[in-house]
């Protein structure tokens, strides 16, 4: 299956009372696998969590923990950027050079990086003298 169909798919499960703002996202790991997630929000934290970090999440569930590829999309007049948390959490899990793909139902997309939506990402160097 493609991240397109992936993301497109699991962005119809997302549970959105509040904004009506479904996002879904996709992602490969490193070994071919594919997970997916979807935004879910609830009257405590109406703004919800990311179809990224559910797709994250998903991934180590399951054991993996090197993303490839990630694709994210929601019915915008543009494509829609991960918020900040989940450009930390990606980066926490692919390389500057993973590509990234945003894109809108309508099929317009926008191809990028993992570095260039997270420049100077905090990660495990940063701590090396705690």
């Amino acid at each position: 299956m493609k991240l397109k169909d992936a993301a497109l798919a699991v962005r119809e499960n997302a549970y959105v009372p509040y904004s009506k703002f479904k996002v879904g996202a996709a992602l490969r790991t490193e070994d071919g696998g594919l997970y997916s997630g979807c935004n879910v929000e609830n009257v405590a934290y109406p703004e919800g969590t990311c179809a990224e970090a559910g797709a994250i999440a998903a991934m180590c569930a399951a054991g993996g923990r090197k993303i490839a590829e990630v694709y994210v999309v929601a019915d915008s007049p543009v494509p829609v950027a991960p918020c900040g948390g989940c450009r930390q959490k990606i980066a926490e899990f692919a390389g500057p050079d993973v590509p990234v793909t945003l894109a809108t139902t309508d099929g317009a997309e926008f191809h990028t990086t993992v570095g260039a939506l997270l420049p100077g990402a905090f990660d495990a160097k940063q701590m090396e003298r705690a």
